[in-house]
This record gives C-alpha cells, structure tokens and sequence, in this order.
C-alpha cells in the first residue's frame, strides 16, 4: 500500500511539474506576441488601409 501512495505522489509531481512548464511556456510565448514589433507596413502598403505618407524625396 505504501509503494502505490509513493507512486502516486511521485506521478502527482510530475504532472505538476509539466503543467507548470506548459504555463510558463504559453505565458512567455503571448508575452512575446504582446511586445513584438509590429510591422504596419508590408512592400510600401500600409496595413490599416490608409495610403503611405510620402517624404516628399524624389518628387517634383
């Protein structure tokens, strides 16, 4: 009886400990997503819809 509670104890730790890895994997991960650059322009078009400023470089 005692070798299957030691058993379950030991599965019970392991169980945690990989939730807790996946939690801390999928928080770093949205906290990533979160603060990573956005890049709103994409080959001169903006992804808003709107017209890209112009510099006025180049135009006359």
């Amino acid at each position: 009886m005692k070798k299957l509670l030691a058993f379950a104890v030991v599965a019970g730790g392991v169980f945690f400990v990989i939730k807790r890895n996946k939690d801390a994997k999928a928080e770093a991960d949205l906290w990533r997503e979160a603060t990573a650059p956005v890049d709103t322009h994409v080959n001169g078009a903006s992804l808003n819809g709107s017209t890209p400023a112009s510099t006025g470089a180049g135009q006359n």
